[in-house]
């Protein structure tokens, strides 16, 4: 496996995997593949795992958007293909590692509520609930997301 940092050719390969994960993944209907392409076109991301020469997965941290933490785990994505086979943790770790190489010590990540195997992967990687939550409209849709912290 090899882990490197994400371009814009990544555009096409992480905008499927993030379509075909969100199938796998969740009930909730989730957006189409043009709409994340346009999205990874915009805002490639912060890293892509390779296997075998094709992209399996990706991670996309940075500064947090909520005022009371330093960095943010953005979006974390593995095709199901590679689910449980350390894909994720290689990722997460890359992530973690590139917010403190920018100062970050709290960081933060949201995910839906309803994701309990995301959860799991979390909770294992050392992230803990901090109690926020909030609604968000997705798609014409609200839907709870729950709020993670880890300190770096």
């Amino acid at each position: 496996m090899l882990i490197r940092p994400g371009a814009l050719e990544d555009a096409e390969a992480t905008a499927r995997i993030h379509v075909d994960s969100w199938a796998a993944a969740y009930t909730l209907r989730g957006p189409s593949f043009q709409q994340r392409l346009d999205l990874h076109r915009r805002v490639p991301p912060s890293f892509v795992a390779e296997v075998d020469g094709r992209i399996a997965g990706f991670v996309g941290v940075g500064p947090s958007r909520d005022p009371d933490a330093d960095g943010e785990l953005y979006v974390i994505y593995v095709h199901p293909a590679h689910w449980g086979a350390g894909v994720g943790r290689e990722l997460i770790r890359a992530g973690e590692a590139r917010m403190r190489e920018l100062g970050h010590r709290r960081v933060v990540l949201w995910v839906l509520d309803d994701n309990p195997r995301a959860r799991r992967f979390y909770e294992a990687a050392g992230w803990r609930l901090d109690g926020e939550q909030r609604p968000i409209e997705f798609l014409g849709q609200t839907v709870s997301e729950i709020r993670y912290a880890k300190q770096l």
